[in-house]
Parts: structure tokens; sequence; C-alpha cells
């Protein structure tokens, strides 16, 4: 697919809308809003690379209250011939056609190749992969068993929703210390998973989310970005048909982990 003149690709991820609290979440979403209006036209394509909300479960004839600003303004892009795509995060993984019916947006469950003006991308939300976590992969395949889906389903909302917000703030308080910490190139899992990759095909960029870092880093062959999020950086990367630059909404340049 090519890219016209001044036109780009966009990035983003990890939003989770609905934490910690609503006003938080609606103030959030407003500012995503934003972002989105002020690309809209120098926008070719748009990718959401998961965790849009802090939990979502799509009942058959049921989806989570609120966000309607941002569902919305999504629909407002496809309707104007706008491409987007949307991977599910390990907070929004129990998707089922509401995108894709009611937004005209594909939804993906696992990492995917893209081929834009002659650059190979791997995109996907980068939960589980790279060495180590076997804790989560583990639980990973459990949350992803049809069996498991449909038994929440099975829940009344109230209490459904209940629970998952409740576990959500509890993998955010595990976790939250960790995420804004770079742990080196030896260390950091999705640098790991890209090098052993790029032995195996030759990939321009990697473009992941998950790890809350804003992370750009350049590898021997081709580059690896993190988009970070949308609580605390506010960061989201570009490609305008040659490279891929990562940058801050909102002034947190400076906060960015860069290798040159």
């Amino acid at each position: 697919m090519p890219i016209f003149q001044n036109k780009k690709i966009y990035f983003l991820s990890d939003f989770h809308l609905g934490a910690p609290d609503y006003f938080s979440s609606l103030a959030r979403g407003k500012r995503i809003v934003q972002f989105l209006d002020d690309i809209k036209d120098t926008a070719a394509e748009v990718f959401l690379v998961g965790d849009m909300f802090d939990f979502w479960y799509e009942y058959r004839l049921v989806v989570p209250k609120g966000f309607v600003r941002l569902l919305g303004k999504l629909a407002e892009f496809t309707d104007a011939g706008i491409p987007l795509h949307f991977f599910v995060g390990n907070h929004d993984m129990w998707m089922r056609d509401y995108f894709q019916n009611e937004l005209n947006i594909p939804v993906y469950f696992e990492p995917k190749e893209f081929e834009r003006n002659g650059k190979l991308f791997l995109i996907g939300h980068g939960d589980g992969l790279g060495p180590g976590d076997y804790g989560y992969k583990r639980l990973k395949k459990v949350f992803r068993n049809p069996v498991s889906k449909w038994l929440f389903g099975i829940l009344p909302p109230v209490m459904g929703m209940g629970l998952a917000n409740y576990m959500s703030r509890r993998s955010r308080a595990q976790t939250g210390a960790t995420e804004e910490t770079f742990l080196g190139e030896d260390k950091e899992w999705l640098i790991i998973y890209c090098k052993e990759k790029l032995k195996q095909k030759n990939y321009d960029f990697f473009v992941f989310g998950h790890r809350h870092l804003p992370i750009d880093f350049r590898l021997d062959n081709g580059k690896y970005v993190n988009l970070g999020d949308w609580i605390r950086y506010f960061t989201y990367a570009e490609f305008d048909g040659t490279e891929m630059t990562l940058k801050s909404y909102k002034g947190n340049n400076h906060k960015i982990i860069r290798n040159y």
C-alpha cells in the first residue's frame, strides 16, 4: 500500500480507558479524540495496538458502557475511508465482532506482518512474546480458551465487570514500577524477541505496545518501537513512508528511551 504525499501512518496503544476511575478515563478519552482530530487530515492509516480499554467483553447483545466519543471518532475515520486496524491486548482480548461490524475495523489476535512503501513491519500488542514470563503465558492460554470466554459470559455483567476491574487494578499495582524502568538491551524481552525474529527474516520495523515505556531502539538491522501509553506519556509513532518516529503528544519527548 503506497503512502501518498504529505500522508502518514500512525500507531497508538495502551489507552486503558475505564481506569483508574470514570473521570480520569473521560479526560484521557477526550485527549485521544483531540489527537485523532489533529491527525485526521494527514492520516493514511491508523494502527491501534491493543489495550484500548482496561477491560472489554462483548456479550452477544451487550458491549461495555461508555467510550462513545472514541468509538464515534473511529467510525468517523473509517466512514471517511481511512483504514484502521486493531490488535487485541491482554486487557481487551475478548473481542467478538463489534469492531468489524459496527466500525469496519479488522481485529487481530496475533502479531501480523504488513508491507508499506517497501518496508516490512511486524506489529502486535507484545504480551507473551520473548523469553520468560511463563506464568502469564500459561494464564494467557487459559483466557484465550473459548470455554473460559463462554464461562465468563454466563456471569451477569455487573458481576463479571466487577471481577474484571478488580483483577485489572491488581495487575497494575504489581507491575506499575517496573513499567517505568528500561531494563537494558540484554534484558528487555521484546528487544530479545525482535533480535530472534531478525535471524529468521529481515524486518524494517517492529511495533509493539504493552510495555507502556516509550522506546525507540535501533537494532543492527531494523528498528524496535514500543508505543508507550496514554496514561503517563501520551506517545505515538508515525511513519512518513521512509522513517518511523516516536513522539509525545503532550511534551514528553524527553522521556522516550532512545539509543541514537
